[in-house]
């Protein structure tokens, strides 16, 4: 994708609700506040195609022509997140059955079975007479497919489809019948038409506990391919019409259902909505926003949407307080993001999100601190201009990030229900957070030669290939974390035998015996370098083989195992945590880690300070992000010139931010 001529502005532009008036208004209300680029017709369907035989894009080709003449871009989604009513009743198959069995009637929005026929034929049929109509329509910058996708669908349809797939993938019913091991419980199949989806029917006692692992899983890989074939269509139905058109999808913050990295292979750039709680940490979102960025190997991404001001959705739903809507976008361009937009433009007034925050509220002027606090940020964005687009985000760790890893280890029967993968991944992403270091978060077959540092948190799924791509990474010098409960399964959900953690083994240099589930109230204990930390969730009793011992738990009948363990491998080192433990702990591992490995942090700067960088031919950016609710003071090494401020700061001279404030320092 080309890169963007400035940080797009602007948001979720819903004009189809109100008046020709109405609209004039808020054209003059965005073009004070420097809205550049609006998203329009996320949810028009019915208005567009009023019958089967019917598009009426005369409601759409008003707002076009509106924002066209106010010198807007736009964004121009495909509208089939909600399929009307009448294509519901004349083709009832396009509704999806729940998890429960449940048919649905109309009514909702990701209501479509995706394997419907029906829906992939209308939905394509819709992307491709909106790219025909607008195919000359020169300030169309992006295609935005469907919104939100998400959920799954159990119906007839989809039970066949999903016997395709089956096929597709092991060929025979014995291969089948061995990857799911359905020896077990007299579970063999004869006939594909013998299996059914996995839900409350079948095998599901609740979502997440299934008594045949590697049917769910597969099943779960089998509705993220559904999904995205939907998506597929839809691209292609556009690019029929428009090749070089730059073609996106919007996703979602700790979303489990679909598999993006998997995704955003099909996509130009990645896209996604941040909605974080008003409790949410810091560290939450940036993680995100790195998954994003990494997605697609570094490439800036999209901040779709974000509230200006409050959600309606939470279950407390807390106004953004002054500063932190420009804090919190400011975050996302540190972290790779080239657009600031917003869900809504203007707020609704009737259904489901009229509460919903936005740039332009009920009251319908100008005079409101949101609309303040947007029209300033918007004027900083214009200064900045094209500055920061492009620029790529330089890190030396990774973090391996897997959604089928995911899926994996919370269908799995035990060892200790709360065990949650993304909580893993957090607890080690957000020690480095707060230390300032860089870092990406790939997928499993990611290239890891560029990186110093790689961290494998409960690496519960080992797939074919991983466990020598990581001996090549260790072997040649690099230094590999891996925490607890890994290595135990195949792709398939079966159990590597031969000792845990089956093939990482012999670059772990341990073999682990047993996996004891911690009590909340009961924690086990271990020392490193000195200080006693908490083991907690799970410990892995253990036996190091070549590797050396570096903590003991220190109590029950396990005490004295090994806790931490580190193997050199090769030129490298290979880390074993066997338990989890408290934040302290993961600060001083991962600090004594960086420090090994040569890694320098972004920036030294007092707690709740944010640094981060991003690297481009324009030159390197330093943002500096302040979380605290009070003012803070950070010494600058090298200095640098303030792009918002215009303040050019000298080497060893010191920068003040105030509460919730931002600098960005070109170096």
């Amino acid at each position: 994708m080309k890169e963007n001529p400035i940080i797009y502005y602007g948001g979720d532009y819903n004009p189809e609700q109100w008046d020709e008036q109405t609209m004039e208004e808020d054209m003059r209300l965005f073009e004070e506040a420097g809205i550049t680029i609006v998203t329009l017709n996320v949810f028009s369907w019915a208005l567009l195609q009023p019958s089967e035989d019917t598009y009426d894009f005369t409601t759409l080709d008003r707002i076009v022509d509106t924002v066209t003449k106010h010198g807007l871009s736009i964004c121009m989604a495909t509208s089939t997140a909600a399929h009307p009513a009448w294509m519901a009743r004349k083709y009832p198959d396009i509704l999806r059955t729940e998890f429960n069995g449940m048919k649905r009637k109309y009514g909702s929005r990701h209501n479509s079975c995706p394997n419907s026929p029906n829906f992939r034929r209308l939905s394509r049929n819709l992307a491709g007479a909106l790219a025909e109509h607008y195919k000359d329509q020169k300030n169309i910058v992006a295609w935005h497919i469907s919104n939100e996708y998400g959920g799954a669908c159990y119906c007839e349809n989809c039970e066949r489809a999903f016997r395709i797939w089956l096929k597709e993938k092991y060929k025979t019913l014995d291969a089948l019948n061995k990857a799911w091991g359905t020896n077990f419980w007299s579970h063999t199949f004869y006939d594909w038409d013998e299996i059914v989806a996995p839900n409350l029917l079948s095998e599901h006692i609740d979502e997440t506990t299934t008594d045949f692992q590697g049917i769910s899983l597969d099943y779960a890989r089998f509705n993220s391919d559904s999904i995205l074939q939907n998506c597929v269509d839809e691209r292609d139905a556009i690019r029929e019409v428009l090749p070089d058109a730059a073609v996106t999808t919007n996703m979602m913050y700790y979303f489990k259902d679909l598999d993006y990295q998997k995704w955003a292979k099909e996509l130009d750039f990645t896209s996604w909505d941040s909605y974080p709680r008003y409790y949410t940490k810091p560290a939450s979102v940036a993680l995100w926003h790195d998954v994003m960025r990494s997605l697609r190997h570094g490439q800036p991404f999209w901040l779709m949407e974000q509230t200006p001001s409050v959600t309606n959705w939470q279950p407390v739903n807390r106004i953004r307080r002054p500063g932190e809507m420009r804090l919190w976008s400011y975050q996302a361009v540190a972290h790779g993001a080239d657009s600031v937009m917003f869900f809504q433009m203007r707020r609704s007034a009737a259904a489901s999100e009229k509460y919903h925050g936005a740039v332009i509220d009920h009251v319908g002027t100008n005079q409101t601190r949101v609309f303040r606090e947007v029209k300033a940020l918007g004027g900083e964005l214009q200064k900045l201009g094209n500055q920061t687009t492009g620029a790529r985000t330089p890190a030396k760790v990774a973090i391996l990030f897997d959604w089928n890893n995911w899926w994996a280890v919370e269908y799995s029967s035990g060892p200790n229900d709360r065990l949650r993968y993304t909580e893993e991944v957090h607890r080690y992403y957000e020690a480095l957070f707060e230390q300032n270091v860089s870092v990406d978060l790939v997928d499993v077959y990611a290239d890891l030669s560029a990186y110093q540092l790689v961290i494998a948190p409960t690496l519960y799924m080992v797939k074919p290939g991983v466990d020598e791509a990581l001996k090549t990474f260790v072997k040649n010098g690099g230094e590999l974390i891996v925490s607890f409960f890994s290595g135990i399964v195949d792709e398939n959900d079966h159990v590597t035998l031969g000792g845990y953690p089956g093939k990482l083994r012999d670059l772990l240099g341990i073999w682990v015996e047993e996996i004891d589930a911690v009590p909340e109230e009961a924690p086990n204990a271990f020392t490193y370098q000195g200080e006693t930390y908490p083991a907690t969730l799970l410990c892995d009793l253990l036996h190091a083989e070549t590797a050396e011992v570096h903590a003991t738990y220190r109590d029950d009948f396990y005490s004295g195992m090994p806790a931490i363990t580190c193997n050199h491998y090769g030129k490298g080192k290979a880390w074993y945590v066997a338990t989890a433990s408290d934040h302290a702990f993961y600060q001083q591992f991962l600090k004594d880690r960086i420090e090994e490995c040569s890694i320098a942090p972004v920036l030294d700067t007092p707690k709740g300070v944010e640094a981060a960088l991003r690297e481009s031919e324009k030159g390197t950016f330093l943002f500096l992000l302040n979380h605290n609710k009070t003012e803070e003071t950070v010494l600058l090494p090298h200095g640098g010139l303030d792009l918002l401020t215009d303040c050019s700061y000298a080497p060893q001279s010191s920068l003040t931010l105030p509460a919730k404030g931002v600098a960005i320092l070109k170096k």
